[in-house]
């Protein structure tokens, strides 16, 4: 499993060139992270990723410190740098957080151009399209997509950067909690009714249905984690 992943990072090395930095590798690391790639508990061989992406280990040493920062990895002394585990209360701050951010940003839809709004309406349908065919990891893949673009209907890229490291973070907390294919049976139709709304001019509305998603998803995940 480890060989798979790692491997598929050499793919973006040619992307790094002469601008390798240990922030590029973290943004790489990130990227894997939301995608789901990268387990709770999971050791980071610096072997294997330093040479999967042909970078020093000093730079990637850096790049785990970033992303250590980011409450992404934790190290362990004498045992090595692993993916961090999220608890309960990780997850209450970074849903406050969202409150803030997703329905502040959401309520510029009317003000963004169609691209940034098609932006937003695509990968609720690729959620219904994957969990129609019971393809939960792509469709909570999905339902990622859609909270990061409701983030950039913003119009902040300082602001994406922060929330993309929260969207990594939560993702984890996903991963921690497992079996959670119900969990997206009941927010996949939810996104669909906010994007439902945003079409029919009902801004305030959509707003409301998303503070009432971000509650209930909080409560859930919460539940899921405290229970283990």
């Amino acid at each position: 499993m480890t060989e798979t992943w790692v491997s598929t990072l050499a793919q973006g090395k040619a992307d790094l060139e002469r601008a390798s930095t240990a922030q590029k590798v973290a943004d790489m690391l990130r990227e894997r992270v939301l995608d789901g790639e990268l387990a709770p508990g999971l050791r980071l061989s610096e072997e294997a990723i330093g040479g999967a992406l042909g970078v020093s280990r000093n730079t990637l040493r850096e790049a785990f410190r970033l992303l250590t920062r980011d409450r992404l990895l934790v190290h362990e002394h004498s045992r090595g740098v692993f993916v961090r585990r999220p608890t309960g209360d990780d997850v209450r701050d970074l849903y406050a957080a969202r409150r803030v951010i997703e329905c502040g940003a959401l309520r510029r839809w009317n003000d963004v151009t169609e691209a940034l709004r098609e932006a937003a309406r695509a990968p609720v349908r690729q959620a219904v399209t994957r969990a129609e065919k019971n393809d939960w990891t792509r469709a909570g893949q999905a339902n990622i997509q859609f909270h990061r673009a409701i983030v950039r209907l913003a119009g902040s890229e300082r602001l994406n950067e922060e929330s993309d490291r929260l969207f990594a973070e939560l993702m984890l907390a996903f991963n921690v909690a497992q079996e959670i294919n119900d969990f997206y049976q009941s927010y996949v139709p939810w996104n669909l009714r906010i994007v439902e709304l945003l079409n029919n001019g009902e801004v305030d509305q959509a707003v409301g249905q998303l503070t009432e998603y971000l509650d209930a998803a909080e409560q859930d995940l919460v539940s899921r984690l405290e229970a283990q």
